[in-house]
């Protein structure tokens, strides 16, 4: 349970993130705009990695840093649905 449950924590803003900057792309918005979700889900991985690591510490601070791994997973995918180019017919 130590890796599932910030997995599975994880798993529903990292949908929302991945949808938003494919949601974004499809519209056809600036590469500035497309890149908010993840860099945005980028920052909060590592407020949550300092908190988890600084002020918590422990085995639930060790799971504050599953989650922020997982979350820059998701980011690191949103950044790639992202940048990739739109071909308009």
């Amino acid at each position: 349970m130590m890796i599932f449950g910030p997995l599975f924590v994880a798993l529903v803003p990292g949908i929302i993130i991945i949808t938003l900057a494919w949601w974004f792309r499809r519209k056809g918005y600036s590469l500035l705009v497309r890149m908010l979700p993840g860099s945005f889900a980028t920052i909060a991985t590592i407020i949550l990695f300092y908190i988890g690591f600084v002020n918590i510490r422990g085995f639930e601070g060790g799971a504050y840093g599953i989650l922020a791994f997982f979350l820059v997973v998701f980011s690191i995918i949103s950044f790639i649905t992202g940048k990739k180019v739109t071909v308009q017919q």
